[in-house]
């Protein structure tokens, strides 16, 4: 009796420190065993007849094997869980597979067409380059032109002042013989 007695404040003991503990999800086999330590505690403490105790062991198997059962159906719809979620990473897999790769095409397509512009944008550059170097050299050629029109109206005025100055010097030579002519008529 004594070692019943001590059992009992054990299992007393031991109810209180599971229950101070913050609850967890007992693996099947723990489930199973605890209630087999229980039916066992329960038929040394209660003294039955040999059919209560048939009865009561019929009940603890089919609670057993009702447990079983369960855990089964769980073990079942966890691992059908775990298939479902491991097709649906699957699925997100692939559509991020696929998203990648409609990304990076995407990407090569950008990357061709960045490239094409720069080259039309060098083309554009060395255009206007050409352009400008043209409408430069245009424009140095404009005041050269002006420059040579400056001096060929002034060259053209020049000219004038010389002819007007030969025909004064020979209105002057004319003069001068005439002069002469006079001066040597009067001298004689």
């Amino acid at each position: 009796m004594s070692s019943l007695y001590t059992r009992s404040k054990e299992y007393t003991r031991s109810r209180k420190a599971q229950s101070d503990s913050p609850p967890s999800s007992p693996s099947p086999i723990a489930k199973t065993l605890r209630h087999e330590r229980l039916s066992r505690l329960e038929a040394a403490t209660n003294p039955t007849t040999a059919s209560d105790s048939s009865s009561y062991s019929d009940r603890a198997s089919s609670r057993s094997s009702a447990y079983t059962r369960r855990e089964n159906r769980l073990a079942a719809l966890s691992s059908k869980a775990e298939e479902e979620s491991n097709r649906d990473y699957k699925k997100l897999y692939e559509s991020a597979l696929s998203e990648n790769q409609k990304l990076k095409s995407k990407l090569q397509e950008a990357q061709l067409e960045l490239a094409d512009i720069k080259s039309k944008l060098e083309k554009a550059q060395q255009k206007q380059e050409k352009t400008s170097d043209r409408s430069s050299m245009l424009e140095i050629e404009k005041r050269e032109k002006r420059a040579l029109e400056r001096k060929l109206s002034e060259m053209e005025e020049e000219m004038k002042i010389l002819t007007e100055l030969k025909s004064d010097n020979q209105r002057l030579k004319d003069e001068n013989g005439a002069l002469i002519r006079v001066i040597s008529k009067l001298s004689k």
